[in-house]
């Protein structure tokens, strides 16, 4: 506490209320965890300037005190307030950074000894519990060290292994190695392509729609090679598109299910 003990002895004189020594301590106690005072109240003032001292006028305001404070690297700042109840001392203090807040309630007789303000060997009650309490319950603390290691060691294995996931959606298209033989779009002659050459003869696209074509032909029948008693050969085009209108094959023995009109049919009220 040598730290603590010059820095009591710069503001003593003007230490008048035991709120003031519980202020102090708590201010060292930011100082080493690697703060600065910068300034009173809540917004920085230009004239601002590091220092481990308590800047004047410090405790001008006994019912709520105020004093910012910045990190050695410049990353964060701290705005601490500690509002005076009756006995009672709250710090309040907040990470600009992390906007995280904390706070800290104490009753001041159990730290500080008001008959003996001016000495700093027997002013301080308990003060190793109240540094502890400053440490946990104020100060910000310090985020662990995520473990990058292990999580780009998962990241890599779930690369190499594409198919592990159960819930991972599939392509569409197989993974094969040979590629399309789709032509080149900035070819100057592209433009059109599909017009001069329909059925893809030339191993593009074509600009009709076959099936037939694509290499997957259709189950069942060839419709361009007609069908018995019911269309000629050659009725059906190659290649097109042929919704069949009855039964495939032979016809079914036995008669016409259809060749009687249903009962009432010439009755115009039906």
């Amino acid at each position: 506490m040598a730290g603590l003990e010059l820095l009591y002895s710069c503001v003593a004189g003007s230490i008048t209320c035991p709120q003031d020594v519980v202020v102090c301590f708590v201010h060292w106690e930011i100082v080493k965890s690697g703060y600065k005072c910068i300034g009173l109240g809540d917004e920085p003032l230009s004239g601002d300037k590091k220092s481990e001292l308590l800047p004047t006028g410090w405790n001008g305001n006994k019912e709520l005190y105020t004093l910012r404070y910045k990190s050695n690297d410049d990353k964060s700042n701290l705005l601490v307030k500690a509002i005076t109840v009756d006995s009672t001392l709250i710090f309040n203090l907040m990470d600009s950074a992390t906007e995280q807040v904390s706070d800290l309630t104490m009753n001041v007789s159990d730290y500080v000894d008001a008959d003996h303000l001016q000495t700093f060997e027997s002013v301080f009650k308990n003060a190793e519990d109240l540094a502890q309490k400053v440490k946990s319950q104020l100060l910000p603390s310090v985020p662990a060290p995520r473990k990058k290691d292990k999580k780009s060691k998962r990241e890599t294995s779930d690369d190499s292994q594409p198919d592990s996931d159960p819930l991972r959606i599939p392509t569409r298209h197989p993974q094969t190695s040979r590629q399309p033989n789709w032509p080149d779009p900035m070819a100057p002659f592209a433009a059109g392509g599909a017009d001069l050459d329909p059925f893809g003869g030339r191993g593009g696209g074509g600009m009709i729609v076959d099936p037939l074509r694509a290499g997957y032909p259709r189950s069942g029948f060839d419709p361009s090679g007609g069908l018995p008693g019911v269309l000629p050969p050659g009725a059906v085009p190659p290649g097109a598109r042929f919704d069949p209108f009855g039964p495939v094959g032979r016809h079914r023995p036995g008669p016409d299910p259809d060749h009687m009109p249903p009962p009432g049919y010439d009755d115009m009220f039906m």
